[in-house]
């Protein structure tokens, strides 16, 4: 990438990325979003070259001064054959950007998505407003759910079956590949491959409710020991409380509505309605992007979720201070 174009990328990362200032097409981190900007940026240079015809042909007329007609009525045949001649080749020109477009959009996007039958598979499903995602295995014992975060091996194709479980929601990871919808009722395939180690922001790219903008997840890639590492830590049932405040929490979590909605493995909360919590502490971030996973903000997202983010599915748990430091104890040591 050239000094012009990385420039550009950055520019247009802050616009499209917002504050994060990394989530954006034009700063390619995977094969399939390289292929995209490749053609973006193609399309900008050849819509770049017809905007500065247009303008130095449409210059010098403005500035010609024209000679008044002897017979303001009389046609001016040369004249009419020239505007003919500009006419038609305005328009075999546009035919020909037009089918050039075309041609490679076209053999762009018939390359993305290639997969092999030993690909890493990820189903990720869409709901009001979170992410689903688990990781599928011929072992029962070894599938395990997570929520918000996704986790890839560097330089390995990753097949995602995109899912929604509610209504119409739009997967999006810009640095890594392109959209693809999620439709319910029907199971859409994407495939990614991250170039490099880093975390990558994704979003929802499809209006799907009142916190649509709050949809956010991460797609973290690591070399493959480390990933490996990772899926071994995920697939182990939830860490024993050590501490007084944990063990309470537990019991806590357990014995109220936490349980009914949400599992976590090797308790007694064995809920499918919400994010499964088993790992929670380990994760990067909650409430699908809105806060950093620390102690203090699960302990404000348990105490009061409605006013964080109205309309989502979680209901307010009443309960005192001494309850709510045991559960967001007992929250931060899942990790």
């Amino acid at each position: 990438m050239t000094g012009l174009s990385r420039a550009l990328a950055a520019a247009a990362a802050l616009v499209l990325g917002g504050c994060s200032g990394w989530q954006s097409a034009l700063d390619p981190h995977g094969t399939d979003a390289a292929r995209l900007a490749s053609l973006i940026w193609f399309i900008v240079a050849v819509c770049a070259i017809v905007w500065i015809l247009v303008v130095a042909a449409l210059v010098p007329v403005l500035l010609r001064r024209r000679a008044p007609r002897p017979e303001p009525l009389a046609i001016d045949h040369a004249a009419e054959r020239r505007m003919t001649a500009a006419v038609g080749l305005s328009i075999a020109a546009t035919v020909v950007v037009v089918t050039v477009f075309t041609l490679a959009s076209f053999v762009t996007t018939r390359g993305l998505g290639a997969a092999a039958d030993d690909d890493l598979t990820v189903v990720v499903r869409g709901k009001q407003w979170w992410w689903e995602v688990e990781y599928p295995d011929p072992d029962p014992a070894n599938v395990f759910q997570t929520a918000n975060e996704i986790h890839v091996p560097v330089g390995r194709a990753v097949r995602l079956r995109l899912e929604g479980d509610d209504v119409i929601h739009s997967f999006w990871v810009p640095n890594l590949a392109g959209k693809q919808d999620m439709i319910p009722g029907r199971t859409n395939v994407l495939t990614i491959r991250a170039e490099r180690p880093g975390v990558y922001r994704g979003q929802c790219a499809e209006f799907c409710g009142l916190q649509h903008a709050h949809m956010a997840f991460l797609v973290i890639a690591e070399e493959a020991p480390a990933f490996e590492v990772w899926r071994g830590r995920q697939r182990r049932p939830a860490a024993t409380p050590l501490t007084a405040d944990q063990e309470t929490g537990r019991v806590l979590v357990e014995t109220r509505q936490c349980g009914a909605c949400h599992t976590i493995r090797g308790t007694a909360a064995a809920g499918t309605t919400g994010p499964d919590l088993t790992h929670v502490g380990s994760r990067r971030m909650i409430a699908a992007g809105l806060l950093d996973t620390t102690r203090g903000a699960l302990a404000a997202w348990i105490a009061d979720p409605q006013t964080l983010k109205p309309g989502n599915l979680m209901p307010l748990v009443p309960l005192d201070p001494e309850a709510l430091r045991a559960v967001s104890a007992y929250m931060a040591s899942l990790e």
